[in-house]
Order: structure tokens, then C-alpha cells, then sequence
């Protein structure tokens, strides 16, 4: 073989895997810098959150919720005092101007995130917070004034909880907690906390999200039955710690339970005034390109079997609805046709189709 041949090879080889090992420590450099930052960035949420709500944040809170050791968890609190984000002070951390700021900028990237996620996506509102804590750390500030002018610059998160503006300052709003109504009292769903996990799954198996305007029926020691946009729930105590209200301002209204579409009888018709808060994403604007808007006047022409579709005349064209979406479709100004030209129309157009 020609030695200079294998002399070339071997350099190039050489160079290659020296490529490859720098690609890997510049990797693996890059892995533990973004892992540093977000210890960092966790802890300044943890500090932030327990102070918001009038608790301390300590040393210990701190390894518990970073599921860190005490000896890590002390060589943090440094680092943050070393960047001029906190104080240690009688046991306590306490932010720094700056730390509250930086603290807020993580917030306002997370619930933007959850609003993104919310309503541009499909995705399953228990993956929602997951989801936005990844990415949290990665948006930068003008990718968050971005998405925050694409979205509308919204003032809360899907949960409720207000969105910091991009100068930091943050919606104080005047919440208490579902717990606090008494039987016959109405209020709106304000927030709907998301931690612990198993709750906030619960939560959402029963159909309650923030706007949704509520009535409490009963209440006891063991229960508080609740009703609101054609939908009872019956929520033990605990869970309901978990839901914060507000008051009705002057401007709105409560809407009946029963004013859904879902509760509509063959041959009525009535006028659309709203789409539920709950309705998002790819579903809020297919039900928008079929005309469910407010202000349409929508008939239902037929109803369907359990677990199939129930027919609804919609500017002179018959769609298929399920009852979970019905049931987030406020109406008004209910009447009984005055014929049956609707009903037989749909029955010859034969529209029903099952899930």
C-alpha cells in the first residue's frame, strides 16, 4: 500500500474524530450551562411564588422543591446572591429588585406558553404546564414580546392566572376561593390552580375552566354541588380549595344553566351569544367556520343517539355537533318552529353520522 496514502487517511481520520470529540464537549458544555440556568431560574419562580402568596421561602422549601441537597441548595442561594438576584436574610430568601424582575420574566414566558398552547393547539390541558415549564427556559425576551403580540397580549393564562406585562408589572386580581359561596351565591371561575396534578386532572374531567359563570346549589361539610352552563358538578371540599371566583361585574350577565345549545328540543332554534372560554384552539375556530358565532340564529333539527351527532341548521346548512361541544355554545331568544320544512329537510338530507 502507498505509505502516503495511509498517512493521509490516518490525519483525516484524526481530524474527524477531533471534530466530532469538540462537538461533543461544546454539546455537553451547552447541556450543563442551559441545566445551571434552569436550577437558577426554578429556585427565582419558587422564591417569587412563595412570596406572592405572603409564605417564605427557606433553604429547606428550596431543596424540596428543586429536589436538591442541602449542600447544592446552599451553593445556589450563593450563586443568586453573587448575581445580585436575592438576600439570605433570618433564614429566609428574599429576591432582589432585579430577581423579582428576572423571576417575572420566566413567569411571563411560562403563561404565555400555556395561552399559546391553549389556543393555537390541541393538546391536552394536563399537558399544558409540562410542556410551557420546558420552554420557559428557552424563549427569550423578544421571542415572549413576540408571542405575546401575536396572541393579543393576553392578561391571563388558561388556568387564570395574569400574564406579566413586558415592563414587569402584573394584574392583582380580586380572587377568594370557590369555598367561600355560600349555598345560592353565583360568582365566575377566576382560576383553576394546576398543581397538584391529580386535582387539576379531576378539574378537568368536570368540565370547570376559568369564565365559566357558576351557582352554588348545596353545600355541606362533604360537598358543594354546583351548576352552571347547562352542567352540574359535585365537588368535594378539598378539590374545591383548588378553584378561585369573583364577583359578576356590572357589565355581564350570568347566562342561564339550561341557555346552551345542548339544551335545545327538536324544532327550536335560538341565538347564538357566546363560545365558552373552554371552547380553544382548532375546535373554537372549526365551530367559527361553521358559522357558530354570536348573533346566528342555529336550529336543531334532530337529536342524535347516545354517543353520536345531533343535526343543527346552521345558515340554511345542516351540521353535525356532539353534546360536549353543544354544551359550550351559549344561546338566547328560544322559539319553537313555526313548521316543519327544517325537520323534513334535514331528514332528506340524511346528515347524521355516527362517531
Amino acid at each position: 500500500m502507498n505509505p502516503l496514502l495511509n498517512l493521509v487517511v490516518f490525519v483525516a481520520l484524526i481530524a474527524v474524530l477531533a471534530a466530532l470529540y469538540t462537538a461533543r464537549r461544546r454539546s455537553v458544555g451547552r447541556g450543563r450551562s442551559l441545566a445551571r440556568r434552569v436550577v437558577l431560574e426554578d429556585a427565582l419562580k419558587h422564591v417569587y411564588n412563595h412570596d406572592a402568596r405572603g409564605d417564605t421561602a427557606t433553604l429547606e422549601s428550596l431543596a424540596g422543591s428543586l429536589e436538591i441537597s442541602s449542600t447544592q441548595t446552599v451553593a445556589l442561594v450563593d450563586r443568586m446572591r453573587g448575581l445580585g438576584l436575592a438576600r439570605f436574610t433570618d433564614g429566609r430568601v428574599v429576591l432582589t429588585e432585579e430577581g423579582q424582575r428576572y423571576a417575572l420574566e420566566v413567569i411571563r414566558a411560562h403563561r404565555l406558553w400555556e395561552r399559546y398552547l391553549a389556543d393555537e393547539t390541541g393538546l391536552d390541558p394536563l399537558e399544558w404546564h409540562d410542556r410551557a415549564e420546558r420552554k420557559e427556559h428557552r424563549i427569550s425576551r423578544a421571542e415572549a414580546d413576540a408571542l405575546s403580540e401575536r396572541l393579543g397580549h393576553p392578561r391571563f393564562d388558561p388556568h387564570g392566572d395574569p400574564i406579566p406585562t413586558a415592563d414587569g408589572a402584573i394584574y392583582a386580581a380580586d380572587v377568594r376561593p370557590l369555598t367561600s359561596l355560600a349555598a345560592g351565591e353565583r360568582a365566575v371561575v377566576a382560576h383553576v390552580e394546576d398543581e397538584p396534578k391529580v386535582v387539576y386532572a379531576q378539574l378537568v374531567a368536570e368540565g370547570l375552566y376559568p369564565g365559566m359563570e357558576i351557582r352554588v346549589d348545596a353545600k355541606d361539610d362533604e360537598r358543594i354541588e354546583l351548576s352552571g352552563h347547562g352542567r352540574r358538578f359535585v365537588l368535594a371540599p378539598m378539590v374545591a380549595q383548588n378553584v378561585s371566583i369573583r364577583g359578576v361585574t356590572d357589565d355581564e350577565r350570568i347566562v342561564p344553566e339550561s341557555a346552551t345549545l345542548a339544551s335545545l328540543k327538536p324544532g327550536e332554534s335560538a341565538d347564538v351569544v357566546r363560545l365558552s372560554p373552554a371552547c380553544r384552539g382548532l375546535e373554537r375556530r372549526r365551530l367559527m367556520d361553521l358559522g357558530i358565532v354570536p348573533g346566528t340564529r342555529v336550529g336543531l333539527e334532530r337529536r342524535g343517539l347516545t354517543g353520536g351527532l345531533s343535526a343543527y341548521r346552521v345558515r340554511g346548512t345542516i351540521i353535525g355537533l356532539r353534546q360536549e361541544q353543544a354544551r359550550m355554545i351559549g344561546i338566547e331568544n328560544r322559539t319553537a318552529a313555526t313548521n316543519g320544512r327544517e325537520k323534513t329537510s334535514a331528514i332528506r338530507a340524511g346528515v347524521l353520522e355516527e362517531d
